[in-house]
């Protein structure tokens, strides 16, 4: 708070020099940054048409004119900054037009540097808080629309109802399927019509309100219009607040027939690059469709090689701005100074080296998208450039006085924990909410294996393609040592043992022998990771689902690497390859988790 206010911009309005130079030196003395000084209503009223200010401090009279004047003059032009009046005949009249103009305070001479410098800080930390309270209120309505958007845009009908039963919001679904019901008048859910859809509507909400469980799907049978049969699948969920209190119901109805497409889309096993018929990932898929439509930042987030970029590319195709430029900026590959230059550009001599102008990522996805991987990295200067970014839609590259206006989406993506490094104060929490309007978490593959012989089939006809191997398949043994191995790596690590598998493969079916020792020895090794002495690895991989040695409970990135380290008595090089990932990968863990001195 007191950084923002030692940069606020104050304006002081007096015909008297003394009085001017004054004020201006005790504000500049007190840490002030811009004070500017006007001797008369015109040059006021030119500044404040030229620059906006935080705070303007107005002697109540001026050489032909009054301050109330300038006062009523300042507000017509649409600056709501706080306005002092300073009098030295203080009366009722002007006290009272004064308030009645907007002033945020009416001040007798004389005034001396403590009383000034009171008010000011006064008007300025009350300043500073109604624009906060603005900017969060703005925020809040522009994430109330974004909400209705989707609220509004999903083919199943919703309602919610409180506590009391009546309807609080429909979405469109809802309203077509109830045409028959004059909202207006019976906003009361025990209003409407007793037929067979309101009747389960109202009996589910009932059960809510009495016992407070969700009601699980049920299907009902409904006669349309035309007297045909519908069948609907129905589910009511209690609605809680923050503490915990039953606020109401919502219910949401699927007409069954018409989600027959959508059933078959669920199956689908690929979706703009994705290969994965994973639950997990229709969902996904699902989420890109809705959002890709809706053009807002979106923050993808997920551990390495899960495919992040692969769903920027997804949420490009699937928006408005597809036939425009997707660019792309690994964040974690540049400096702070080169980022910088990268993001915005420069101009020719803007520094060492810049021998020629340099259109900016920014620049150049004018009209499309912007995807920014790995963004958790970037400084807290970059982070500041980008919110300015985000908030004003315009930059300035180095080196270029005047800021250009571009018309970019933003899809950021991390690996990283955005909670944990905003409670650190790695990353400025304004930045993390602008950029997360909305979120796409990708999982791991260890929560997805269902789909590894999926996977591990698509790069095995990419690459024996590549190749020009003649590898017909993959057996289930070697298979199964891929299902046992938790994939620290992910999807990429994945591709990268298919494509070493298939490089050594001379027999015709890539086997247990073609896969890397710690896939071979995968259940053995995790156990040991677990619990370093329990079990000596063994010398032959598993050939079956040995249920003597299950797979150990889920392990943290953070878990898996420290005792990697201690595995490979740290030695970086085989514990990365224990891990399945390069070294650069490793040693970018180690710094994230500070384990880079130990």
């Amino acid at each position: 708070m007191d950084n923002n206010i030692y940069s606020s911009r104050i304006l002081i309005v007096d015909d008297e020099d003394s009085i001017r130079q004054t004020f201006n030196i005790f504000l500049k003395a007190e840490g002030y940054e811009f004070v500017k000084t006007a001797s008369n209503y015109d040059e006021a009223i030119n500044a404040v048409r030229e620059s906006e200010y935080d705070l303007i401090i107005s002697d109540i009279v001026l050489t032909g004119y009054s301050g109330t004047d300038l006062l009523k003059e300042i507000r017509d032009l649409g600056a709501k900054c706080p306005v002092v009046m300073i009098t030295g005949f203080p009366n009722l009249n002007t006290a009272a037009k004064s308030i009645r103009y907007g002033a945020y305070d009416y001040i007798s001479k004389p005034v001396n540097k403590e009383s000034l410098l009171h008010f000011t800080r006064l008007a300025l930390e009350h300043w500073h808080v109604t624009k906060k309270t603005q900017l969060l209120q703005q925020e809040n309505e522009k994430y109330r629309r974004y909400l209705d958007t989707i609220f509004h845009s999903v083919s199943d009908a919703i309602i919610t109802v409180d506590s009391r039963m009546d309807v609080v919001q429909l979405n469109e679904k809802a309203k077509q399927w109830l045409c028959y019901v004059d909202f207006e008048k019976h906003h009361n859910l025990l209003q409407w019509p007793v037929d067979t859809l309101c009747h389960a509507f109202i009996d589910d909400v009932h059960k809510i309100l009495q016992g407070g469980q969700e009601v699980r799907k049920h299907i009902i049978e409904c006669a349309t219009p035309d007297h045909a049969t519908k069948m609907l699948s129905i589910n009511a969920s209690p609605m809680r607040d923050e503490n915990n209190e039953l606020q109401g119901v919502v219910i949401v109805a699927r007409d069954l027939e018409t989600t027959k497409t959508s059933e078959r889309n669920q199956s689908r096993t690929s979706f703009h690059g994705f290969v994965d018929s994973s639950p997990a990932m229709q969902k996904v898929y699902g989420l890109i469709e809705n959002i890709g439509k809706v053009d807002t930042s979106v923050l993808v987030t997920g551990e390495s090689g899960t495919g992040k970029e692969l769903a920027a590319e997804a949420l490009h195709a699937e928006s408005s701005r597809h036939n425009r430029p997707l660019i792309k900026l690994d964040c974690a590959s540049f400096s702070e100074n080169l980022l910088e230059s990268e993001l915005f550009g420069h101009r020719k001599g803007a520094f060492t080296g810049a021998d020629r102008d340099r259109a900016g990522r920014l620049l150049q996805a004018d009209g499309g998208t912007l995807f920014l991987d790995e963004i958790g990295e970037i400084s807290p200067r970059t982070q500041l450039f980008l919110l300015r970014f985000l908030q004003e839609k315009t930059f300035t590259p180095l080196g270029l006085d005047e800021p250009i206006h571009v018309d970019v989406r933003i899809i950021a993506a991390s690996n990283v924990d955005f909670q944990k490094i905003v409670r650190e104060g790695k990353f400025r929490e304004d930045l993390y909410y602008r950029l997360k309007v909305i979120e796409i978490h990708l999982p791991p593959l260890r929560e997805r294996k269902e789909n590894i012989p999926l996977l591990a089939n698509y790069f095995l006809i990419t690459f024996r393609k590549q190749l020009g191997k003649n590898i017909a398949s993959i057996s289930d043994q070697a298979l199964e040592c891929m299902l046992r191995y938790s994939w620290p790596g992910n999807i990429r690590e994945l591709k990268h043992v298919i494509e070493r598998a298939c490089v050594l493969c001379q027999d015709g079916v890539l086997q247990v022998k073609h896969l890397p020792v710690e896939l071979q020895t995968a259940s053995f090794k995790e156990i040991e990771l677990a619990e370093p002495l329990a079990l000596a690895p063994s010398a032959f991989p598993p050939t079956s689902l040995d249920l003597a040695h299950p797979m150990p409970p889920y392990q943290s990135e953070e878990e898996k690497l420290r005792k990697a380290l201690i595995y490979a008595n740290n030695n970086r090089a085989k514990a990365a390859k224990l891990l399945g990932v390069s070294r650069s990968t490793l040693y970018r863990w180690m710094e994230r988790y500070q384990l880079t001195e130990e």
